[in-house]
């Protein structure tokens, strides 16, 4: 995928775009018959409008080498999800394993990511998933992401869509297949509460040791949560039922001393699956590793199209775009452009993904033929507006 084998002389952003291109352009693209055109020509303005956050529209209104945006989006609608997961977690993958130490076992965090959505559903109502009062709507398109952390740094390692007529658990059940596939041992899977489920529980603890926030939900659980210390027990999922399930719950009490102008006592739960010899505020240290997801977030968002389009598969590969973009610079950072140092290499602070963007829209917009004029009236300033100003 990625020619690094010499690295050594200057990282151009000529060459970043390049390198951009050839891997998002292999996405599938099944396009319009008949078209001149060909799917690195679509790809090419869904790159520029990713890293330069803005809509097809705008991309093709102000670049005269793009075709006109409802060329554009004609192709973008023929984009098959699953397919495109395929190929796009295909890329991820490849990408991740540029830098990770097959060797080395790694912690995972599972998470999802809303998308606040304003609309109505495009063909089919599981579509869209509901969510907490955000940006004016309760409505969202949902991912289920897996990343680890390497070199301080979140890479993720696969995305899957999320339907609201499928349950969670499928969804994170697409994921962990995803994270299995890895050459690398996982030490630990690590999930927020949105997790809590007793299916993706099994699921995870056959894999590997698994830590997951609890929500404060239940008379049974928030009795276990109202204590003053911390301690470890055990809790029963679908108690008395055929479901039942018994996990390891550690319980942890910590004191906010003016911590955000907070005081008081906060408990927090956790499930703790194959890491019972740990105490239980051990086990809420073992995960806070998981907090580096906002670091994702932030900048997948920096490389995110903007898009009125009401297809969640367009939807998608926006995200998708924007996830590969950001595993791309990871990759150039630590094997292109961090010097090799004793202990590890040196990470060079001026290579942010904010200028790993900003290379990629000059590159482009040379090659896109950005509009520079504008046409004018014809008129002029009118006689009566010279008289007065004279």
């Amino acid at each position: 995928m990625l020619d690094l084998t010499d690295p050594d002389g200057y990282l151009s952003a000529s060459e970043v775009k390049d390198t951009a291109e050839a891997v998002i352009s292999p996405l599938p693209l099944p396009g319009v018959e008949g078209s001149p055109l060909d799917p690195g020509d679509i790809w090419l303005v869904v790159i520029f409008a990713c890293v330069n956050e803005t809509s097809i529209w705008e991309t093709c209104n102000e670049h005269d080498g793009t075709p006109c945006d409802d060329t554009v989006l004609a192709w973008l609608h023929t984009l098959n999800r699953g397919w495109l997961e395929v190929v796009a977690n295909l890329q991820l993958s490849r990408l991740a394993m540029t830098i990770l130490d097959a060797e080395q076992s790694r912690i995972v965090s599972i998470d999802f990511i809303d998308n606040p959505y304003h609309g109505d559903h495009y063909d089919e109502e599981g579509e869209l998933c509901s969510m907490a009062p955000k940006d004016g709507t309760t409505t969202c398109h949902r991912y289920c992401t897996a990343y680890v952390v390497s070199n301080g740094k979140p890479v993720t390692l696969a995305m899957t869509y999320v339907r609201n007529d499928e349950t969670e658990a499928d969804a994170v059940e697409r994921v962990l297949a995803r994270v299995e596939n890895y050459p690398f041992e996982i030490e630990l899977l690590l999930a927020d509460s949105g997790f809590f489920n007793e299916r993706v529980i099994r699921r995870s603890r056959e894999i590997a040791a698994t830590v997951v926030h609890v929500p404060k939900k239940g008379d049974r659980m928030k009795e276990k949560l109202d204590v003053h210390k911390s301690y470890m027990t055990t809790y029963r999922m679908y108690k008395d039922s055929e479901r039942e399930l018994r996990v390891p719950l550690a319980v942890s009490v910590s004191y906010q001393n003016g911590d955000r102008n907070k005081h008081g006592e906060v408990v927090r739960g956790y499930v703790a699956c194959g890491v019972t010899d740990h105490t239980a505020k051990q086990v809420e240290r073992i995960y806070r590793k998981r907090s580096g997801i906002e670091t994702t977030y932030r900048l997948i968002r920096q490389a995110r199209g903007v898009t009125t389009t009401r297809d969640p598969v367009v939807r998608f590969a926006f995200m998708l775009v924007a996830a590969i973009l950001e595993n791309l610079w990871l990759v150039l950072r630590w094997a292109v452009v961090a010097r090799p140092q004793r202990g590890g290499r040196d990470l060079p602070e001026e290579f942010t993904f904010s200028v790993f963007c900003d290379w990629i829209r000059r590159e482009l917009e040379e090659q896109l033929e950005r509009r520079w004029k504008i046409k004018m009236n014809g008129t002029g300033i009118p006689p009566s507006y010279q008289a007065a100003a004279g």
